[in-house]
């Protein structure tokens, strides 16, 4: 009920003083501020965090506005096809898919990443990442050879090329749609010089091991196969699982890149992994195990254990 069918019109009446007699005799006059109050209310009711900044973020999309102007032009009134564009995208929303897709970016490090159903959304948790690494690329980046894993809408491999611009990146993922909207990220952002994107098996698409990187970097799947039917729906039924599931503990994948990263790395080179809060301590005994000194523990905006690092000898 409400604004996605006729119903909604007596929400907004009644809030305004109108009695229901001469609702029918009322055309509609829908403002952005009912639209968005609506929206949020009902979203609310579906236990979705971040309601209101949902609302605005649809309403922002469908009328190619930003979300300031959502909020400064409220009393503006929307006619039909407009109306109609916040419904369709709203419909998509109540059945809970990330409003990243429904606008097809999402910011990430000040830059906006064009998402969709192929790849995993990139989340703020993930700067903590980058972060590690430009510190471990710290004094010898340039011209650093640098090796991106599960790379998804490439926003790891971009970001640090973009930050370094010397950097050479060669970035893989399982998925080919993950690799294609990977490509077109980084040719929308203006990251092709030295950058490859190949879709593959971890290190498979680079041949025969080289030790000749600096950095090994991933945000590799990491949640426990068990685990994740208790995932936020938003998650759950409309990111790829491929990029969420990391096996019996959530460390399968892990491993391996852990045992297979020293081939690749030249002495004094780094790896750094993206993980799941309260994993840092097992991962970091897996790092040590393998060789790596000087490993570190990284912290997220949350404060959570996000990212391990270490060095080869």
């Amino acid at each position: 009920m409400g604004f996605i069918d006729e119903p909604f019109r007596l929400v907004a009446r009644l809030r305004r003083g109108y009695s229901t007699s001469v609702l029918s005799e009322q055309p509609r006059d829908w403002t952005i501020r009912d639209v968005v109050a609506w929206m949020t209310d009902d979203l609310r009711k579906r236990s979705v965090e971040g309601a209101r900044l949902d609302a605005e973020l649809i309403v922002a999309q469908a009328l190619g506005i930003d979300r300031v102007k959502v909020i400064v032009e409220g009393q503006r009134l929307l006619d039909p096809q407009e109306l109609e564009a916040i419904r369709a995208l709203f419909k998509r929303r109540r059945g809970l898919e990330p409003v990243a897709y429904l606008r097809g970016f999402r910011e990430f490090y000040g830059r906006p990443f064009r998402v969709d159903r192929r790849v995993l959304i990139p989340r703020p948790d993930t700067e903590t990442l980058i972060d590690v690494a430009l510190e471990r690329l710290r004094g010898h980046d340039l011209g650093a050879r640098v090796v991106d894993l599960c790379t998804g809408s490439g926003c790891v491999a971009i970001t640090l090329k973009l930050e370094r611009p010397t950097l050479t990146v060669d970035a893989t993922d399982l998925s080919e749609g993950a690799i294609a909207v990977a490509r077109d990220n980084a040719q929308r952002l203006g990251a092709v010089w030295n950058v490859r994107f190949a879709a593959g098996d971890l290190f498979g698409p680079l041949g025969p091991p080289r030790r000749i990187h600096d950095l090994v970097v991933a945000n590799p799947p990491y949640i426990a196969t068990g685990e994740i039917a208790q995932l936020q729906p938003d998650i759950r039924d409309h990111e790829p699982r491929l990029a969420l599931d990391g096996g019996e503990d959530g460390l399968v994948v892990v491993r391996r890149i852990v045992a297979e990263a020293p081939q690749w790395l030249r002495p004094g080179g780094a790896l750094a992994l993206e993980l799941a809060a309260g994993q840092a301590e097992e991962v970091e005994r897996l790092f040590l195990a393998a060789g790596f000194d000087d490993v570190r523990r990284a912290v997220d905006y949350g404060g959570h254990e996000r990212v391990v690092s270490g060095r080869v000898p």
